[in-house]
This record gives C-alpha cells, structure tokens and sequence, in this order.
C-alpha cells in the first residue's frame, strides 16, 4: 500500500473529497465528468512535473462561478509503508500566487522534486495513446517521467537542463561574453550527460523487463534510446562549444539530450509502433506501463494511474492486466464509468462512486 487519508480542497470540480482506507485495487466509478479522473490527477501531482493533464496551476482550482479569478486548491496524503505512514506529503497553491506550485513534506517546506525521493507516481490514460506519433518531445517527457523511477534526482537535472539551454541560446542571439557562454555550456554539458545517462539507463531496465514478458496477449514492444549527441560530459562540452556558429545561425541548440528520441517496434513485426494498429499501439503501452511498474515499484512505495484502461481490454487482456497488478507491488488507481469491468477484483477493491465532484465509498 502507498497512499491513504487523502484529501483534495477546491481541486477541480472537488470542493473537499477524502479517500480513507485504501487498498492494492482502488476503483473510482462514475458517469463521463463526475470528477473521476481529477482525483487521478491530482495524485499524479504528489510527484514532481505538472500531472497527468500538465495543466497550468491556475486552471487547478475548483471556480464555484466560471467568471471568478483563479483560487487556492490543496492535495495531501499520508504515505504508507510496511503499514506505517512514513511521512505526510502535499501540494498547494496560495490565493494570492495561484500559479506558484507550494510543496510540504511532514510539516516543512521542500521542493516539488524532493516527492520523488519518498515515493513514485506512473500513470496511463487516454491522451497517451497518440504517443508514438506524437512529437519527440512528447516521447522524451515520458521517458523523463519514468526515469524517476530509477533516479529520483532526474527531474533537478531535466529542469536544470532546460533553463542552461535557454540561456545558452540568449547568449548565442545577443553575442554575450565568451567566458559567460563557456560557464553555461559547462551546465548545459554537465546536467545534459545526467539526464542522457539517466535515460539510456532506464531504456536497457526497461527492456530487460519486456524481454521477460510473454509476446501475447500484449503486444511486447523493442525499445531503442537514440541519443541526440554525446552523453559524456567532456565530448558533449566540446560539441557544443564546436557548434556555437552553427547553432547561432539555428537560433537553437541541434546538439544534446534536447534532441534525443525514443525509437519503438513491435517484436512480433518488426513494425514500427507509428505504423501499428491503434490496438497494437495501446497493448504496447500497457505493457510499457507494466515493465516501468516493476521498477517504480523497487525499493520505495509506488503508485500507477489507469484511467479507463480496463474498459477499452477484451476479456482475456483484462484478466491477465489484473493477475500482472495483482502481482505487482504498486498500489493500483482506476477509473470506469461502471463496475461491470473490474468484477474480477471488485471483491478486493475499495470502491468509490464519483458523481459531481463528491465521492461515496461502496
């Protein structure tokens, strides 16, 4: 078990909704836009990143009156280990800084990255399933998201990654000092090779996992890290300081872990995931979504997101994602608009009605 006392105050269409009593199954049932997957969301948001929506802060907040300004909402949950709570976590935002992201762990004041180190937060919902024709981009955040499974500092390096490369490409347009170009490339250097490292690490866990899994009855996907310049930090520095011409010209920076992809095949085939059937394309991310939960799930509590998966499975898809869960160490979240599809755990589950932003334990 990972998380239990949770509450959410003017989240979303919530105005004060508590979940107590928890357990390994945790169902949330209910119509199209009762509020079941903002209570997803806002566990997604008791780890570091913006959520499983990446919503802006100010959209977050429960608004009685759709003319009103952007409030205050709050999330907590007690963190369960070996039956003990291990530690009291939250998120906030203030009404007078809606759009600042505020962070406590038992009782102090830490920063979003530091939830990564108590526990980990993965999830699957149905925007996802565009993600091998998304952009890069897209596939490198998801890569990032998982990585702090295996690295719970990842996200420190990402952040510091990005704002070196900004700052790099304003020095590069406005011809600052060379001395100053020189310290921020050794950033961008120095939290590139990190985050590139900690990327193609968590690709080689990940495939060690989907190696083990059986070809049916989820399609099991090959996965490849095609890094987008050098992860060593010597030869990256020297690349970029080589590029300065080029990438002024560019405006941007064409070299670095900003560049990277992840290339995904289905074994069966040989296809590309891109080319795949829509069904072929979700049983690949289930089965992505299994093999990270393994990781998450390693030394530290974890808890994986569902959001309307059940429902979209045949039968046998169904019942062997419940066995793979029930096997599992991390504690499970899903969502369905009627108990019919999880009648195989529902015994086992804690079970809440979603209607109107309350929420009714069965």
């Amino acid at each position: 078990m990972a998380l239990t006392k949770i509450t959410l105050q003017n989240f979303r269409n919530h105005a004060a909704s508590e979940l107590a009593e928890t357990a390994h199954f945790n169902l949330l049932v209910g119509e199209n836009g009762a509020g079941k997957t903002n209570v997803l969301e806002a566990l997604s948001l008791l780890s570091p990143g913006r959520g499983l929506r990446r919503a802006a802060l100010g959209d977050l907040a429960r608004k009685p009156d759709p003319d009103a300004e952007a409030g205050a909402f709050a999330i907590g949950a007690s963190l369960i280990e070996q039956g003990q709570t291990s530690a009291r976590i939250g998120t906030y935002t203030e009404a007078d800084r809606p759009t600042r992201r505020l962070v406590r762990i038992n009782g102090a004041d830490a920063s979003a990255s530091a939830l990564s180190e108590w526990h980990a937060v993965s999830w699957l919902t149905p925007a996802m399933d565009g993600l091998f024709t998304d952009s890069a981009g897209a596939r490198r955040r998801f890569v990032d998201r998982m990585a702090l499974a295996v690295e719970p500092g990842h996200a420190k390096h990402t952040s510091s990654l990005e704002n070196a490369l900004r700052e790099r490409n304003k020095l590069l347009e406005t011809g600052g000092d060379a001395r100053w170009l020189d310290a921020i490339e050794a950033q961008v250097a120095q939290h590139g090779a990190v985050v590139a490292q900690n990327r193609a690490r968590l690709i080689t866990l990940l495939a060690d996992e989907l190696s083990a899994l059986p070809p049916e009855p989820f399609a099991r996907p090959i996965l490849t890290y095609r890094p987008g310049g050098p992860i060593d930090v010597a030869e990256l520095l020297a690349e970029l300081a080589r590029a300065r011409p080029r990438d002024r010209a560019a405006g941007r920076a064409l070299t670095g872990p900003h560049r990277d992809e992840l290339e995904v095949v289905m074994a069966s085939s040989g296809a590309a995931a891109a080319s795949c059937s829509t069904g072929e394309q979700k049983a690949m991310l289930i089965a992505i979504t299994l093999a990270h939960g393994v990781l998450a799930s390693s030394g530290r509590p974890s808890v994986l997101l569902l959001d309307e998966v059940a429902a979209h499975l045949d039968p046998v898809r169904r019942t062997e994602l419940f066995r793979r869960l029930r096997q599992g160490k991390a504690q499970v979240w899903m969502t369905g608009t009627e108990l019919a599809p999880f009648a195989d755990i529902e015994s086992e589950a804690a079970i809440w009605r979603v209607s109107g932003g309350e929420l009714k334990r069965l």
